[in-house]
C-alpha cells in the first residue's frame, strides 16, 4: 500500500480553502529526483499555490504524487507547457520553476518555456539565483504582457540586513531544527510533517523556512540562507526566529535546516545552528545514500560522526533520526529504525512512511513538559 502523502493529509482536512493561487511547474527531466526537489516540495504540500500540473515530459500521463512513490495527488504530469494550459481547471495564475540545480541558473531551454509563459500571460515564480527581474529580455516581456516576477531568493536591500545581536536568547520557547547528513535529504518535508504533527497533537508549533521551497510553500517566517551575504546570515535568520516567536508565542519553533554541518560545500548548517540556538536536533539521514547527492566523489558521513558534530559545535543535543527511505523498501526502513535505536540509543522514524504520532513521542521524550500540555489540551 502506498504511504499517505503530505499533499493528501493536508488537503483532505481542507487546510488551504480556495483562496490558493492556481499553479503550474516546470520541472523538465527532474521530478522526484533531487534536482526537482522545490517541484516535489509543493506537490506535497503548499499553502500559497494551487498545482494544477507538472510539466516533465519523461512521466507524462503519470499522477505527481504516485511519482513521488506517495498516494495519488490528483496532479497530472503533462509533456510541455501548452499541455499545462490545457488542464481542466484553465489557465493558470503562475508558473513555478521547480528546478534546484547546483548552479542556481537557467539553460537555454528552461529559458524558452519560461518566456512563452510569459507571453501566455502567466506571471513567473523563481527561487533560482538568477534573478528574472534583472534579465533585460525576460523583465521586458513581463512588462509588455502585464506579468509578474517572483524571485523568491532576492534577500532584502543590504542597508536593510539584520546583524546578529543576541535577541535569540529572549525567544522562551523550545527550538528544534532539522538538520541532516546531506543536501536535499528531506530536511523541508520532516519539518513540515513534524510542525503539523506538533500542532494536531495540541502543541503550538510554528516552522522558519530556511530555502526558496518552504518560502513557496507558503512558511509564514523564514528567509532564503543561501542567497544572504554571509555577514548578515546569521542575524536574518535570527530575526525570523525571533519574528515567529513574537508573532505566534508558540510552544515549540521548528528550524528548517539546509545542506550539512559536514558538508564540504555548504555553510548554512552552521548559521543555523548559530543563530537559532536550538535546544534539540532531529537529523535526517538516507541509509541507501552511498556519497553526497551533488558531489559522488564524497562519501556519506555516517548518522554517529554527524551527531557528534553537530553536538559539538551547536552545543545541543540529536534527539532522534529521521529516515529519507529513497532506494529503500519498508521491510529495510524497519530494519535501519531498529539498528539506530539500539546502536545510537535515540528514536528514528520515517516521517512519510510511519504515523505522524512517532514524531511527536520523539519531541515528547526529549522535553517532557510538552507531554503535560499535550494531555491538557486532549483533556
Amino acid at each position: 500500500m502506498l504511504p499517505t502523502s503530505l499533499h493528501a493529509i493536508l488537503d483532505s482536512s481542507s487546510v488551504y480553502g480556495d483562496a490558493r493561487q492556481s499553479a503550474i511547474i516546470y520541472c523538465e527531466g527532474n521530478f522526484a529526483r533531487i534536482d526537482g526537489k522545490t517541484a516535489n516540495g509543493l506537490v506535497r504540500s503548499s499553502e500559497k499555490y494551487r498545482i494544477l500540473a507538472v510539466i516533465d515530459s519523461t512521466l507524462v500521463g503519470q499522477d505527481a504524487g504516485a511519482a513521488l512513490g506517495e498516494a495519488t495527488a490528483g496532479i497530472p504530469i503533462v509533456v510541455d507547457l501548452e499541455s499545462a494550459l490545457k488542464t481542466r481547471d484553465g489557465p493558470p495564475d503562475v508558473l513555478i520553476f521547480g528546478l534546484a540545480p547546483l548552479s542556481g541558473l537557467m539553460s537555454g531551454s528552461d529559458r524558452k518555456v519560461v518566456l512563452a509563459a510569459i507571453s501566455a500571460g502567466i506571471s513567473v515564480v523563481s527561487g533560482l539565483h538568477e534573478f528574472l527581474a534583472d534579465d533585460p529580455e525576460i523583465s521586458a516581456a513581463a512588462l509588455a504582457y502585464g506579468v509578474t516576477l517572483h524571485d523568491i531568493r532576492r534577500p532584502r536591500p543590504t542597508k536593510h540586513l539584520r546583524m546578529f545581536d543576541g535577541a535569540i536568547e529572549d525567544v522562551n520557547c523550545i527550538r528544534i531544527a532539522v538538520l541532516g547528513t546531506d543536501g536535499a535529504i528531506g530536511k523541508r518535508t520532516t519539518s513540515t510533517l513534524l510542525t503539523l504533527a506538533l500542532n494536531n497533537a495540541g502543541i503550538r508549533t510554528v516552522m522558519v523556512g530556511t530555502g526558496q521551497t518552504g518560502l513557496m510553500q507558503g512558511a509564514a517566517y523564514g528567509v532564503a540562507l543561501d542567497a544572504i551575504p554571509a555577514q548578515f546570515g546569521v542575524g536574518e535568520l535570527e530575526g525570523a526566529v525571533l519574528a515567529a516567536y513574537e508573532g505566534e508565542r508558540p510552544d515549540v519553533i521548528v528550524i528548517e535546516g539546509q545542506g550539512a554541518l559536514s558538508h564540504p560545500a555548504y555553510l548554512s548548517s552552521t548559521v543555523v545552528l548559530r543563530a537559532s540556538r536550538p535546544q534539540a536536533v532531529i537529523m535526517q539521514h538516507a541509509p541507501a545514500r552511498r556519497m553526497l547527492s551533488d558531489y559522488l566523489q564524497v562519501p556519506m558521513p555516517s548518522p554517529l560522526s554527524e551527531i557528534k558534530l553537530i553536538e559539538m559545535f551547536g552545543k545541543t543535543r540529536v534527539i532522534g533520526i529521521a529516515i529519507n527511505h529513497e532506494e529503500m523498501t519498508e521491510t529495510e526502513v524497519t530494519a535501519a529504525i531498529t539498528r539506530y535505536n539500539t546502536e545510537l540509543k535515540i528514536p528514528a522514524t520515517d516521517a512519510l512512511w510511519r504515523d505522524p504520532s512517532e514524531l511527536v513521542a520523539m519531541v515528547t521524550a526529549a522535553f517532557p513538559s510538552l507531554q503535560v500540555r499535550e494531555s491538557l489540551e486532549m483533556a
